[in-house]
Formats: C-alpha cells, structure tokens, sequence
C-alpha cells in the first residue's frame, strides 16, 4: 500500500505541475486583459461572451467523461483488455465528435438567444460585441470539448502532465493577440482579437495531445459502435454526469443574470476574482482527484477505497486551507500583485477582493466535494451527486440573491458589492453539498473525513501565518503592489510552512522529508 500512495502522490505532483504551469499562463494572460480593458464594457462583453461557450466545454468535457469514460476505460485496462479498451475510446471519441459539432452549430446560430437568457441586463453596443464574441468563441470550446477527450485517455495511461499542461497554448494564443491588439486597438476590437486567438489556442491543445492518444488508443479513425456494452456504460453515466455539470451551470447562469444587473464592471469582477479563486481548486483539488480516479476505478475494495479517500482529503486540505486563509485576509495584496497594472486600478484591486473573500468561504468544501465526487464516480454512481448538486444550486441561487441585492442595502454598503454577497451564498451552499456527498458515501463505504485534531493543527498554522503576512503588509505598505504582494505572500507561505511543522502536521513533514532528500540528491 506504502508504494500506490507513492505513486499517486507522483501523479498528483504530475497534475499540479501541469496545472501550475497553465494557471501561471493564465495569471499572465489575465494580467495583460486587465492592463488594456481593465473593468470596462468591453471587459464585461469578453468574459459574458467566454461564459456562455464555456458551458458547452463543461457540459460535455472533462468533468462530465472523467465521470463516465475514465472508471470504464481505466477498468478494462487494468483487466488486460486493452482491445476493448481501444475500440471503446474511438466510438466514445466518434459520438463525441457528432454530438459536439450539432451544438457548436446551433449555438452559431442561437447566440442572440443565449445573450438574452444569460446577460439580460446587457444592451446596446455591449449586447452587440458579446454576441459576435460568442459566435467567435463558439467552435474553439467545441475543440476543448474534444481535448478532454484525450485527457481522458491520457489520464487512464497515468499520462498526467501533458494534457494538464497543453492550456497553456491555449492561454499563449490568447496573450499573443492581446499584445499585438492591445497598442493600437480600440477595447471591443481588442476583446475580438483575444476570441479569435482563444479559438487559435483550442486548436493547439487539442494538437498538442493527439500524438500520444494516437499511440495510446490506435489510429483516430471513426467507429461508430453504439452496442458495445462498454459504450453503453459510458453513455448511461455520461447522461447523468451531463446533468450534474447541467445543474453546476445552471448556478453559474445565475451568478451572470445577477451580475449582469450589478453596477457596471461586475461580470468582469467576478471573472477576475475566479481566476484566483481556481487556482488552488485546480492546482490541489483537480491534481489529487484526477490521480485517483484511475486508481479508485481499477476495482479495489471498499477498506482500501476509504483509506486512499483520506490520505487524499488530508493532502488536499493542508494545501486548501491556508489558500481560503490568505484569500479571506490577505487577498487585497494578491490582487494587487496578479492584476494592478494599466487600466486595473487601486479601486478595483479592493471590488475584486471583496468578492474573492467571498468565494474563500466554500474553498475548502469545493475540492473536498470533489473527491467525493471521484470516489462516487469510481463507484460507477454518477446519480448521487447529480442530486445534491442539485441542491447546492437551489440554495446558493437563493442565499445568492438574497446576499447580492439585499446585503449592500442593509449594511449600507455601495451595489457594487453586491457581488461579493454572490460568491458568500454560494460558499455556504458548497458546504452543504460537501457534508451531504459524505455521510451517503460514509453509509456505503464506512467513516471518512478529516480528523478534528489534524483540522485545528492546519486552520491554527494557516491563521498563525496570515497574522505574520497582515503584519508585513502594515509594516511595508508604501511599497508598489508587485513588490508588496510577493513579500506578504512569500512571509506567509514561509510561516505557515514553519508553523504546520511546529505543530506536527504529518503532511508538513512529509512535505520536508522530500524536499530533503531532493536536495541531498542533488
């Protein structure tokens, strides 16, 4: 058991070092957006015009086949059949490919609709330039869809860094066109250019990876085989998967409808604060759920499954938890040093912060949930968290809206903050669906969870550290915002390290032991 952990915490370093490199694109990327548009209308019209196809790539991409295709065809090859194995990706690939090209179609067709029922309070020239963004982006995302395809593939070889570090031709795309736009541009002709260099970058990322899955799964022909019993198994949990990453964007379309009424600015705001917000979803979350589901889907036994889930839940939190920490306290100097440049102001560095603290409330449920989530998958039951991610949306919708347009009257705050009361309901739902995802897992599978000492060790050491960065950043505050920024954050990643080692956190010391021993390689 000592050399699985092994080798899934190496796959969960594969994943996060593929991520780290493509969110750092992306930092860079959303760095130069903000220098040109800032919060503009035009910076409104992109990231309402990026929504919308987006929904599409997360309908039908990674998480919906990591849920259905991955426990399918990671199960046949652990049985030796990779035959099967193979003729299953390339008729799971065909019918992909048919479904994807009918949607990107009509939504071509149907964006004044789509602009109408997802950015209602949009008029005029801004609802003019999201629509022809939207039907710029359309058939870019259609291409991502199918890059999480090969991801798959990929993923279920223990292949994890390629298709987790091909975003960044994705983000590299985009930023070539913001610099060669950016100087001479008017903003909307800028925002334009950026889709079209986003359709660009989907085009390199599915590329890049198509080699590997070539050799992988055989040649990329058609094979149209809808009786296949594994086929059969994709699509029956694929449908439902569908519907849970349905109801995750039926929470997102809220966020924008209301948003879209906010004082001006608020889509982009909200949009700035997720791209921080992501990072340790993504970089710690994704990494170890996505290095597991393979694993959990090969056919081991409930004990085992349960012990490999908290030995993931503890890893993961160590990482998560200071991140809501230094989001919740010392978010504006993280916003300052990613996004304070050009036309992205003092002003605006304290609106985003606001609405990242918000969204720090259900960090830590949003990753725990999602390896629940895998586990469930692994299980091959994609039903049971299509249901409370139904609920988190009814309520994070409720509590949303509520906190949004009668949180800022009450506290006598500007509507501008509203946005913030958005990210607070939807943090609050999260935890929700988190604790129900656990207890119908523990009633199948036995106890699981994060222990309560190891809990008050890690939330003590990530307090303990931002104390020590909110310090730094009165002590130094004259200094610019770059600067600033990587002192406060380096302070406190240097003193949560120290104080979680003080305090005996056996994933701190793990931490070192490797670090140690790289070092005395080389």
């Amino acid at each position: 058991m000592t050399g699985a952990r092994r080798s899934s915490a190496a796959n969960a370093l594969l994943v996060g070092a593929g991520v780290l490199l493509s969110r750092l694109a992306g930092f860079v990327r959303e760095r130069i957006f903000a220098h040109y548009l800032g919060n503009s209308d035009a910076a409104d019209a992109f990231k309402a015009a990026l929504k919308i196809p987006n929904a599409l790539q997360n309908l039908f991409g990674e998480g919906a086949l990591s849920a259905s295709f991955i426990p399918v065809y990671s199960r046949l090859l652990a049985e030796g059949r990779e035959e099967e194995a193979k003729r299953t990706a390339r008729a799971v690939g065909t019918l992909l490919t048919i479904l994807v090209t009918i949607l990107v179609s009509f939504g071509v067709l149907a964006t004044p609709l789509l602009i109408g029922l997802i950015a209602p309070g949009f008029s005029g020239e801004k609802q003019a330039a999201t629509i022809l963004l939207v039907r710029v982006l359309f058939p870019g995302i259609g291409l991502l869809v199918l890059s999480a395809w090969c991801l798959g593939i990929l993923n279920s070889h223990r292949r994890f860094f390629l298709p987790y570090a091909a975003p960044v031709l994705w983000n590299g795309a985009m930023i070539a066109a913001l610099v060669l736009a950016g100087a001479k541009a008017a903003p909307y002709a800028i925002a334009e250019w950026t889709a079209w260099g986003a359709v660009a970058g989907s085009l390199l990322q599915l590329a890049v990876q198509l080699p590997q899955v070539w050799r992988l799964a055989g040649p990329l022909g058609p094979v149209f085989d809808v009786r296949s019993p594994h086929v059969k198994t994709v699509v029956s949990n694929f449908l439902p998967s569908v519907g849970s990453r349905g109801v995750t964007q039926v929470s997102s379309y809220v966020d924008q409808v209301i948003a879209s009424f906010l004082p001006s600015g608020a889509v982009a705001a909200l949009a700035y604060a997720q791209t921080i917000y992501l990072l340790p979803v993504s970089l710690f979350g994704m990494s170890v759920s996505s290095a597991e589901l393979p694993e959990l889907s090969s056919g081991i036994g409930a004990d085992v499954l349960r012990e490999r889930l908290d030995v993931a839940l503890r890893r993961v939190a160590f990482l998560v938890i200071p991140s809501a920490v230094a989001f919740a306290f010392l978010g504006d100097r993280i916003v300052a040093l990613v996004f304070q440049t050009g036309a992205f102001r003092a002003d605006d560095v304290t609106h985003v912060w606001v609405v990242l603290a918000g969204s720090s409330i259900g960090l830590l449920a949003m990753t725990l949930g999602r390896l629940y989530a895998s586990a469930f998958w692994a299980l091959h039951d994609t039903r049971t968290p299509l249901g409370f991610a139904a609920v988190r949306v009814a309520l994070g919708a409720s509590l949303g809206a509520l906190f949004a347009f009668e949180g800022p009257r009450l506290l006598g705050l500007p509507p501008r903050y509203g946005l913030a009361g958005l990210t607070l309901g939807a943090g609050l739902a999260g935890w929700v669906e988190m604790l129900l995802l656990r207890r119908a897992l523990n009633l199948r599978v036995g106890k699981t969870g994060l222990p309560v000492s190891f809990s008050l060790r890690v939330w003590g050491a990530a307090l303990g550290a931002a104390a020590a960065g909110f310090g730094v950043k009165l002590a130094a505050g004259a200094l610019g915002p770059v600067l600033l920024g990587a002192l406060v954050c380096g302070t406190f990643a240097a003193a949560y390290g120290a104080l979680s080692l003080l305090f005996r956190v056996p994933e701190a010391s793990a931490l070192a032991g490797r670090s140690g021993a790289a070092s005395a390689l080389r």
